[in-house]
């Protein structure tokens, strides 16, 4: 979680404050360089792809938590985490390397290079394209089947697991009580529907139009183009998805809870405490 919210944090900070926002009321600012330019985009596509996979591999590790308790002891460790984020984080870099030789500067004034324009070949390159398709299926084609499926699964193993208890304690009671095991395998299966459906509704709608776009191969459009607006909010839909996933998954902690209600609550002692 500490990782899936570092990622989404670089989201709100690169995507939206520093592109739309800063880039975007401050156009003489040092993001002008080409350099800046290019290292900005670079970063953002780095955290939207890594606030995806994150969001995945959490997924990846309730299902074996829950469903294959052989492997949890081995899985769900501190040093297995560390190491899937790693390798994550590398292999994020090292794929949209790329993404920095993307754009060309504007123009040269006293040898500064100013400015960022997708660079000619882009389209028509056979590299490029196969490094957009590429991308593309990793991020987030590729992470819809995977946590649908252990979504699935998780639900459904959560689902026989709680009819074979409620069985037994009918038995053993000869009643149905209440049973708060059972209320925390409800949330836990709210949780993970609340998880995957916001995701797949809130990126749905970019991956529909990024598919679109390579098809018919447009890289270009003015700000009046309904294409153009059609993108800008599904991005903002996009930008959306990497920020909720962290709040759901902690405000549904007790645990979390509890410390903000302690934060809120700290003032008001402090002062009452004084007082006296």
């Amino acid at each position: 979680m500490a990782a899936m919210a570092i990622a989404d944090l670089m989201v709100c900070i690169f995507n939206i404050t520093v592109e739309s926002i800063f880039r975007f009321h401050f156009t003489d600012s040092f993001l002008s360089y080409t350099y800046a330019c290019r290292l900005s985009g670079f970063i953002q596509v780095v955290s939207s792809q890594l606030s995806v996979w994150f969001t995945v591999s959490f997924t990846i590790d309730r299902f074996i938590a829950i469903c294959c308790h052989k492997l949890k002891s081995k899985y769900c460790t501190e040093r297995t985490a560390t190491v899937v984020i790693t390798a994550q984080f590398v292999l994020s870099v090292l794929m949209h390397i790329p993404m920095y030789f993307r754009y060309d500067p504007n123009y040269i004034v006293d040898d500064i290079l100013w400015g960022c324009r997708t660079v000619t070949g882009y389209v028509s390159s056979p590299e490029w394209t196969a490094y957009k398709w590429i991308s593309s299926f990793s991020s987030p084609i590729l992470p819809y089947p995977v946590m649908l499926l252990l979504n699935c699964l998780t639900v459904r193993h959560i689902l026989v697991a709680s009819r074979t208890r409620r069985a037994l304690k009918s038995r053993s009671n000869g009643e149905t009580s209440s049973d708060p095991e059972m209320k925390n395998r409800r949330t836990s299966i709210i949780l993970l529907f609340a998880i995957s459906g916001s995701f797949i509704v809130l990126t749905a709608p970019i991956t529909i139009i990024h598919l679109s776009v390579g098809v018919t191969e447009i890289i270009s459009f003015t700000g009046s183009n309904s294409l153009y607006l059609a993108i800008r909010i599904t991005l903002l839909l996009m930008y959306s998805s990497s920020c909720i996933n962290t709040c759901i998954y902690a405000l549904t902690q007790r645990r979390f809870r509890e410390e903000m209600q302690n934060m809120v609550k700290y003032p008001f002692i402090i002062i009452l405490t004084l007082c006296r």
